[in-house]
């Protein structure tokens, strides 16, 4: 573990590279000037401003200094271990997988929120074309009148969704994390402010139970209140899944060698 293995050398390079060009170009965290988070971070498909590349890139974005440094630490740490038993390219894979699974997931999430909030204004009676050019006409703009149907919570997510916009790879590392677990059950880890080992087995389940709870509940307990909890369920569920796929069939022809 005390030697960086070479895919995620190179993927803490570009992380860093997109990073000093969001900060050179412009992002949300750092001033008026969004370009670089209109052209990589991850909108709402619905919104004009979405592209297809984004699905990919918004896992190399990051919103500010302590996002990326935490999340780079995580690859480190985590990542270069996995590396080791995997290889270059089965890591790879592994990684970009579980960004991707983490990003539909939330996608997911999204459209079932914005969807809640645009089938009951359809009831309403609102014409659908019209709500969309609202929501096109500027950030958090909305018809007052939509506040007769929609409650606060409804109007915030429909409204917000649309505008939303996705970054960082805690996806793609929630799944290196399960892997790590899985490969490494007894190793020791420990959280900064609580310095008791803990068996990877229980340590690494506790995160993803928390994350959930947070998804759920809207309660944060270690990450700011605008973390894509479903996100990192979503990335450590896609982990689980590739790693559960590979150890059933380790054994015949459809095994990764």
């Amino acid at each position: 573990m005390n030697n960086i293995t070479d895919t995620v050398k190179h993927l803490i390079i570009i992380n860093v590279i997109m990073f000093v060009g969001t900060l050179a170009i412009g992002g949300q965290a750092f001033g008026e000037n969004t370009l670089f988070y209109d052209w990589f971070a991850l909108h709402f498909p619905k919104n004009e401003a979405f592209q297809p590349w984004q699905i990919v890139t918004h896992m190399f974005m990051h919103g500010g200094f302590m996002h990326i440094f935490f999340n780079m630490f995580a690859l480190w740490m985590f990542g270069t271990a996995v590396e080791q038993r995997f290889g270059a390219k089965k890591f790879l894979f592994f990684y970009i997988s579980s960004g991707l699974g983490a990003a539909l997931c939330m996608l997911g999430y999204y459209y079932f929120r914005f969807y809640t909030g645009l089938s009951i204004l359809n009831e309403a009676g609102f014409d659908q074309i019209q709500t969309f050019e609202t929501l096109k006409s500027g950030y958090g703009v909305y018809d007052t009148r939509w506040s007769q149907f929609l409650n606060q919570d409804q109007l915030q997510n429909f409204v917000g969704v649309f505008h939303s916009t996705m970054v960082g790879a805690s996806g793609a590392i929630m799944g290196v994390l399960v892997a790590f677990g899985m490969l490494y059950p007894e190793s020791k880890l420990m959280l900064i402010f609580l310095p008791v080992p803990i068996k990877a087995k229980y340590f690494i389940p506790a995160i993803i139970a928390l994350d959930l709870i947070s998804a759920i509940t809207g309660q944060s307990f270690f990450s700011p209140s605008n973390t894509a909890y479903v996100a990192h369920v979503g990335g450590a569920l896609t982990g689980f899944l590739i790693m559960w796929y590979w150890k059933k069939t380790q054994f015949n022809k459809n095994r990764w060698n």
